[in-house]
């Protein structure tokens, strides 16, 4: 007979691989460091392979690890679906989400659909805009939540994830190598926008404004047609697009936030609950082309 994986044992592997410490991941799963290391053992035991291999003071991922670590994660995440859903009392109602076309066009449609799955009757209306422009309708009421690019989280927005914001090109044309170089970018007022600019501004180097949009997928297809270089994150990398090294002449461009922004109202369970589920999924969700290999 095939034995059980313990989810409990699976919470506190993936505590080691975020954390790199036995200590830290037993004060993070509220254990005694040997009780975390039995775990381990047992772990190991049962899968008949090391995850771990140790690097210094460091506990670092074996190469079996790297490949548990997503299936945990999974189950961790399928087995609080599991309870969400049948301990929690429904939740109803009408949440007013805002997110930038690029996240939605990412990984909004995987977390509304396992949102939709343990709160089936709670209607979600969702916005594309920039983040200028939501913060500004955030602050006006007209949204519940929001999902915004930040350079550094202000009091009332709350920081989820750090990206970084990479230069890219298309592998199959070479924008990059023109003298005056070629940016596709979104309107004024976008972080990402920013920071390309000062960064080109900061190193010398030429360039143009080449194509503007709202409209990331209007701004990727650009890249990936040739006509010019852009800088996204490295989360919402597109297939056929390469990153630009500071090697080949492109300064380094940093990280920014993506935070979540709540509205001044006082929050509906919908809108707590749809708000932590973002925040979690955020935490985990793997860059595009990573996820794809």
């Amino acid at each position: 007979m095939i034995p059980n994986l313990d989810v409990d044992v699976m919470k506190t592997f993936i505590a080691i691989a975020d954390l790199g410490s036995f200590a830290r991941a037993a004060e993070e799963v509220n254990k005694t460091q040997s009780a975390v290391s039995m775990q381990m053992k047992r772990l190991e035991e049962t899968l008949g392979r090391p995850v771990f291999v140790r690097d210094g003071r460091q506990n670092r991922l074996a190469p079996d690890g790297e490949r548990l670590l997503d299936y945990a994660r999974r189950i961790v995440r399928l087995n609080d679906e599991v309870l969400t859903a049948f301990t929690q009392p429904e939740l109803t109602g009408v949440v007013r989400l805002g997110t930038p076309d690029d996240y939605a066009d990412r990984f909004l449609p995987e977390i509304l659909a396992r949102f939709a799955r343990t709160h089936p009757l709670v209607q979600m209306d969702v916005e594309c805009r920039t983040s200028p422009e939501l913060v500004d309708r955030m602050r006006r009421g007209k949204l519940d939540l929001a999902l915004v690019s930040c350079a550094a989280a202000p009091t009332d927005i709350q920081t989820v994830r750090s990206e970084h914001l990479s230069w890219v090109t298309s592998m199959r044309h070479c924008a990059h190598e023109q003298e005056v170089l070629p940016l596709a970018v979104s309107n004024s007022g976008c972080e990402w926008r920013r920071m390309a600019i000062e960064a080109l501004e900061a190193a010398g180097r030429l360039y143009r404004i080449a194509y503007s949009s709202a409209n990331s997928n209007a701004v990727n297809a650009a890249v990936l047609a040739g006509l010019a270089v852009g800088a996204v994150p490295d989360l919402v990398m597109r297939p056929g697009m390469r990153r630009l090294t500071e090697a080949e002449g492109f300064p380094e461009l940093g990280h920014f936030d993506i935070g979540l922004m709540r509205g001044a109202a006082k929050p509906t369970g919908a809108v707590d609950a749809l708000a932590r589920h973002i925040a979690d999924s955020l935490n985990t969700v793997r860059p595009a082309l990573l996820q794809a290999v």
